[in-house]
């Protein structure tokens, strides 16, 4: 928890312009920032997380209001944007730098995460079982500033048109209740 009473979550499902975009209109999320997590290598950038060899998944960290978005809701949401049964793959976006990944913080959060694995798996929601890592948060880089709000600054570019424009449709769709109204 942050000085101001704010939660911090932390969600890597492929690229992060997909759940940057997604996370950025849910009501209760105060801050999105795009970034590398989960690998070894100190302040890496977008070309050496590409390469795949720094460990580093493209992630994104959410700032956010538990008051107004719970984190079980913020899961729901991250499992409902991604397939999370598929390693290391998001699409035609491969490599570990695209797997599926919460890092949690604190043992509430990992008890959280694990239990919403484990209710999915049980009724079966993919034809197969969640590989998303469950893991301690670690050092969190943000992304290059050209990264940061790419789909509100870039909505008819190619990629936002046909990969993300339809995960925020779904996520209105199934998650209108926690849409910010403007």
């Amino acid at each position: 928890m942050k000085d101001d009473g704010s939660q911090v979550a932390t969600f890597a499902g492929g690229c992060f312009w997909c759940m940057e975009a997604v996370f950025e209109q849910v009501r209760g999320v105060g801050r999105v920032v795009s970034g590398y997590t989960g690998g070894e290598l100190p302040n890496p950038g977008y070309e050496a997380v590409c390469g795949g060899k720094t460990g580093h998944a493209e992630a994104v960290q959410i700032t956010f209001d538990a008051a107004q978005v719970s984190y079980e809701e913020l899961l729901a949401i991250f499992f409902s944007i991604h397939d999370p049964t598929t390693s290391n793959r998001q699409g035609n976006d491969v490599g570990t730098q695209y797997r599926s990944a919460i890092f949690y913080h604190g043992e509430a959060q990992r008890k959280e995460a694990e239990a919403m694995i484990a209710g999915l798996n049980e009724m079966r929601i993919w034809p197969a079982p969640i590989v998303t890592e469950v893991v301690a948060a670690q050092v969190f880089y943000p992304a290059e500033e050209y990264h940061q709000h790419f789909f509100t600054r870039h909505p008819e570019q190619g990629y936002c048109q046909f990969t993300i424009a339809p995960k925020l449709a779904k996520f209105r769709e199934y998650f209108g209740k926690l849409v910010k109204t403007l």
